[in-house]
Order: structure tokens, then sequence, then C-alpha cells
């Protein structure tokens, strides 16, 4: 693993600085929109508008990347959500935050898959695992990190802005100092949710349900808690438990998951988040609400990694690409649906609406399992799943080269077992 990081250093640092710049981004504009006094649906709008833009993104900014190649594409993306974040500052209404969330949504999936495909250009089969593995580490502690900045003094509202722009600046210049030259990139075929409803209905579903309440609970959290009268460093402090304890755990959930029957393992993490939900409602208080999220992040953040792997046991290699970008698509309409509706449900009976839809989501979840466990046995073959980001943001990139080797192996090795279960981000 030292190898691999001292060979890909500047790539990683990029992807890391863009992470911690999100994780910052989102966290204080929800903060700091209830302290300029937005409202709960004023604040969902304007957050629902990154998903909303996510999803044109990721089918824009690729083709993007085909056209212009990857130099121009990062730097011009790089440079919009750059001053996307500077905006906020300048201004202090929410068209302008909500214009500016839909921009950051558009450009950040063609960042990421910028990145992955320079890393994927990097990595050989010697190294791969190394290099996916301090991916996967990346991709949870960016975020966690940039959560736990919104506690930083900023006497002045200003200097968190700032420095979310500033760091977005800075992910440029390791990309363009790296000396690996730009890969080839083509734009990964799609496969329609109707086809992939009829391969994997507990995939599908899962993935809707599930992304819409991490997105719910990551954007509403924070609020949710200055709610019950913490402060915003301690809001922001409950969020950042709930992403490390999320981050933890997706290594155990994906190797109990190869284990056994993938929708049993979906069933259990749908009903312990249904039960913090409810443990949290019934016993309100500030160490609840700690634990409880904690918890709650455990449970519902793997689901994710769990339902495409679900998928990738009933697909053909060649399959896998284009299931995943119909994945993607899912995971950010689950997304946007989240962060439009989550918010609002907070000052619903007396602060309890949040929870309750939490607990429903759950419940929804571990429903579908139970349907589609007696409706259809699990695949013999499971292969092996690998644990996905704490933001759950699938991407196109460096991530799907196993499901590239996978069909290499399947075209020279007729015998060879067409189910794959790996785990894309």
């Amino acid at each position: 693993m030292k190898r691999a990081f001292i060979e890909n250093w500047a790539l990683f640092l990029g992807m890391m600085l863009l992470m911690v710049a999100n994780g910052l981004l989102v966290t204080l504009l929800t903060i700091r929109g209830a302290g300029l006094g937005f409202s709960d649906f004023t604040i969902s709008i304007m957050q629902a508008a990154y998903p909303a833009g996510a999803l044109i993104g990721t089918a824009a900014a690729p083709r993007m990347v085909e056209k212009v190649g990857h130099i121009r594409a990062f730097s011009a993306l790089a440079s919009l959500v750059s001053i996307a974040a500077i905006l906020h500052l300048l201004t202090s209404d929410p068209v302008s935050w909500s214009m500016m969330r839909f921009l950051a949504g558009f450009c950040y999936p063609g960042m990421y898959v910028i990145t992955e495909s320079w890393l994927q250009a990097k990595a050989e089969n010697r190294n791969r695992a190394q290099i996916l593995s301090i991916y996967f580490m990346i991709w949870m502690a960016g975020p966690a990190i940039g959560t736990a900045l919104v506690a930083l003094p900023d006497p002045s509202g200003n200097l968190l802005f700032g420095v979310v722009s500033i760091l977005i600046s800075l992910s440029i210049v390791p990309l363009l100092l790296s000396g690996n030259k730009a890969p080839d990139y083509e734009v990964p075929d799609r496969m329609s949710v109707k086809k992939l409803y009829r391969v994997s209905p507990m995939a599908v579903l899962g993935n809707l349900l599930s992304a819409t309440a991490v997105a719910g609970w990551f954007i509403t959290l924070p609020l949710y808690a200055l709610s019950l009268g913490m402060s915003a460093a301690q809001a922001s402090g409950v969020l950042v438990v709930a992403m490390i304890v999320g981050a933890v755990v997706q290594y155990p959930i994906g190797w109990i998951s190869d284990k056994t029957d993938r929708r049993l393992v979906l069933l259990g993490l749908a009903l312990l988040g249904a039960t913090a939900s409810f443990w949290m409602l019934l016993y309100p208080s500030h160490l609840t609400l700690v634990v409880g999220f904690g918890v709650l992040a455990g449970a519902s953040l793997p689901m994710y990694a769990v339902c495409t792997a679900h998928a990738n046991d009933q697909l053909k290699p060649s399959q896998i690409v284009p299931a995943s970008g119909t994945m993607l698509f899912l995971l950010n309409l689950g997304q946007f649906v989240g962060t439009l509706v989550a918010p609002n449900t907070v000052s619903i009976a007396d602060g309890k609406g949040f929870l309750i839809v939490l607990a429903a989501l759950c419940l929804l979840v571990a429903m579908v399992a139970v349907l589609r466990r007696g409706q259809e046995e699990a695949p013999e073959e499971t292969g092996s799943l690998q644990a996905i980001a704490v933001l759950g943001a699938p991407q196109s990139g460096v991530l799907q080269a196993e499901s590239w080797i996978a069909e290499e192996e399947s075209d020279s090795n007729p015998d060879a077992p067409v189910n794959s279960a790996t785990e894309r981000e």
C-alpha cells in the first residue's frame, strides 16, 4: 500500500481536496441557511438542486471529457465549482444559492470521472487492489473531515466559504502536475431502469429507498440537531460521528453479504435502522441522537453497496458497466427525493416527523427484501463485494476496471461463472 500511495500521491491528494470541500460545503449551507432564516422548505429546495444537477451531470460531464479531454474538462469544471462557492458569499438569497448547488451537482461527477480515469491509467494488476483501497479510504475520510471543519471559528461568516473555494482550486494542481498521460475515455453504455428492474427488483427499489434515506439524514441531521438546541459545532459533530461509523462498518457488512443471501443482509440492516429511528423517537436526548444516528448510518450507508452487488450477482460481466450507470441514475434520483423531502419533516409532529420518515424508509427496504426473498432464490455464486464511500456516490471510472477484467476473463474462459459482484464507487 505504501508504494501505491507514493506512486499516486498527486491524484489521491487532488481527490481528497475535492471530497473535503464537498463535505464542508454541504453541511455549511444547511447550517448557514438556517442562520439566515431560510425555512425548512427553502433549505430542502436548495440542497435538492445538487442531485438534480448531478442527474444531468452524470450524463453530460463524461461526454464533455470525451470531447475536449481530461485536462480542459477538469479545469473548467473545477473553476465553475470554485466560483459557485465564492458566490455563496456574495449573495444571501435562496434562489442564487440553489443555482450554485445545481451547478456544483453538474460539475462534480465530471471531476470524479477524470480523476478515476487517471488512476485507471496508473494502476496495474499487481497494485490495483492497493490503489482501490486507498481510494475508498479517501472517499470515506474526505467528507467527514469537511463536515468537521464546520466547527472552526468563523466570526465574519466568510472564512469557510473561502476555504471551500481554495480547496477546490488546489485540487487542480496535483492533477496538472501528474506526469501520466491522460488516458483515452469512452462514455459507457447505459441499461434502462426497466431492464435492470427485470433483472433485480431488489437492487432498483433498495437503491432508491436507501439513497432517499441516506441523503435525507445527511442533509437534515444538522438542521434537526439545531432544532434540539445544539450549537453548529455540536450539530456537525453528530454528523461526523455518523459518517465515521458508516465508514467503519462498510467492510464487515460487505464480508457478511459475501457469505450469505444479500437480501437477508438488507433485511437485517433495514430493521436495525428502523429500530434506531424509533429509539431516538421514544427517548430524545443529545446522547441518544449521537448514538442513534451512528447506528442508523451504520445500517443505511452500506445498503447501496449490497444492493448493487446483488444486482451484479444476476448480471453477465458485459452488463455490469451499463448497469452501474443506471444504478448511478437511481442513486441521484433517490438523493434528490431525500434532500427535497427530509428537511420539511423536521417541523412535523413536534419534530418527530423526520425520524418517522427515516423509520418508514427502512421498513420499506425490509418489506422489499422479505418479498423478494420469498419469490426468488439467491444465486449460487455471490462473488465478492467492496465497500463504497460514505456519501454513497458511485462514479464511472477506475472502479469499473474489475468488471472489464471479469469480462476479459469470461471471454478467455468459457467455463467461468457469469455472475459477478464486484462493487464500484
